[in-house]
């Protein structure tokens, strides 16, 4: 098992008709990792909007003249989806539309309610009906009921964040005008820059705008609401400082591009730091220092500057194989680690290895890595994760949901470094986990089991798509 986080959100103003749906296309491409189920684009122009959404990779989904379909336009929303709250069901890919009296609406959400259970089942009190068993579609539920009584669509949302607690970051797009949005605690990473044209882009991350060609203007605000339309660029920021600012700590660990910056810290340093703390903390005589492509070689690279052990290339991973490559069938009869990854055996063959990674879940994929190496003739295994035990589920947009598949809540380092086939193990401290990006603004709900919020530990992520034999 592997942690994923929900999704990625990418937006375009543009006061000229242009090809912003070609310009999403990329952005998307840019936050792929961040989501490989579903992908999906809708094109704003003139107040018409087109969409199109499907399962799969943005390659994909939007290959051949797929792109060529959409018209030119002012605006557009795109968006990539790994479900952590609903299935990967093609009714659950995202942007959201809604068709209503006060407008359409595009929206695309990063992130997860932590009271989402309780709102929608409220909305269905009241006669709503759903079509999708995500999330996103409460919001959008919420946005339109304010919007009846609202003077403006950004006055609906502003009233929705009172109403909704979480994470989410937002893109959403009306008729007439782009609007992004942060949730208070600023869970999840949300940006924007300005291309040469006056053309406004808006992503989850920072390498998103890079792959467009814009510059990067800053990082929006924890509860912040920007507005995008003809008469310029207006911030709200009545919801800003109504709470503590708590950043996902593991975007830095795990979930972003090393090439991205959040709130101002670089992840690739980050990730070099966990390197450093961990040589420092949990030091080992060895050979060479390698790590688990991709989020652990930034790692691994830490550690080996602090420890003076070479840093080499010893695992070399597969970029042409997507996450559903492998059907349920041939699982029985592969291993998918040996599929995805290979081992340098010039490098580690008789070394003593230092293998840093970015995480142990269930440590079924840290025990074959593992076995990889031995089998590639390591002398040697000494594992370093750049986090500390995963001992808590996550209500925030990563898709572990329940104590029940965490290893490091039912066995103790030792006993994992033997299950895993190590010879020694060590974890990121937890008190050490500020150090990565200078300051104490982050959640660690995962590890430490404080949640900013209320959070509903008995409803599962697969609530409403549970057989009625699971649901008793």
């Amino acid at each position: 098992m592997s942690i994923h986080e929900e999704c990625g959100v990418f937006g375009v103003f543009s006061p000229n008709q242009t090809d912003v749906a070609e310009l999403v296309y990329y952005g998307l491409y840019a936050l792929q990792h961040r989501g490989q189920e579903a992908c999906g684009i809708v094109v704003n122009d003139d107040g018409l909007f087109y969409s199109h959404k499907d399962i799969g990779l943005v390659g994909d989904v939007f290959k051949g003249s797929r792109l060529k379909q959409f018209p030119k336009g002012n605006m557009a929303v795109g968006h990539v989806r790994y479900g952590t709250t609903g299935g990967s069901a093609r009714c659950n890919c995202q942007p959201i539309e809604v068709n209503h009296q006060k407008g359409k609406m595009a929206l695309a959400h990063n992130g997860n309610l932590s009271n989402a259970y309780e709102l929608r089942n409220k909305l269905e009190l009241t006669g709503a009906i759903f079509h999708t068993t995500s999330d996103t579609e409460t919001i959008a539920y919420i946005i339109t009921k304010e919007r009846l009584a609202a003077p403006s669509i950004e006055e609906a949302i502003s009233r929705s964040m009172d109403i909704i607690d979480g994470a989410y970051s937002l893109v959403l797009m009306s008729p007439a005008k782009m609007i992004a949005c942060r949730d208070p605690y600023g869970f999840r990473p949300l940006c924007y820059g300005k291309m040469s044209d006056n053309t406004y882009v808006i992503a989850s991350e920072s390498c998103a705008l890079a792959a467009v060609g814009a510059e990067f203007i800053r990082d929006l605000l924890p509860g912040e609401i920007l507005v995008f339309s003809k008469n310029g660029i207006e911030s709200r920021k009545e919801h800003c400082n109504k709470k503590p600012k708590k950043t996902c700590i593991f975007e830095y660990i795990y979930f972003a591009r090393p090439d991205s910056k959040i709130d101002g810290v670089s992840v690739h340093k980050a990730r070099k730091k966990s390197g450093h703390i961990l040589a420092e903390c949990h030091p080992v005589d060895a050979d060479v220092v390698i790590g688990v492509p991709d989020s652990g070689l930034d790692s691994a690279l830490g550690f080996s500057e602090k420890s003076g052990i070479p840093y080499g290339i010893g695992l070399i991973k597969n970029k042409y194989i997507g996450r559903t490559f492998i059907s349920p069938g041939q699982a029985t009869r592969i291993d998918q680690v040996k599929i995805k990854l290979s081992a340098v055996e010039e490098t580690v063959s008789g070394k003593r290895v230092v293998l840093v990674d970015d995480s142990i879940v269930r440590g079924t994929t840290s025990g074959r890595i593992v076995k990889l190496l031995r089998d590639a003739g390591a002398k040697e295994i000494h594992m370093r994760v750049s986090a500390p035990p995963f001992l808590h589920p996550c209500y925030y947009g990563t898709d572990i949901d329940s104590e029940e598949h965490l290893i490091a809540c039912k066995y103790s380092v030792e006993e994992i470094t033997k299950m895993i086939g190590a010879d020694s193990l060590g974890y990121l401290p937890k008190e050490k986990l500020g150090e990565l990006i200078g300051s104490m603004d982050y959640c660690s709900a995962c590890f430490d089991g404080e949640y900013p919020t209320q959070v509903m530990t008995n409803i599962p992520k697969n609530k409403f798509e549970q057989k009625i034999s699971d649901a008793k």
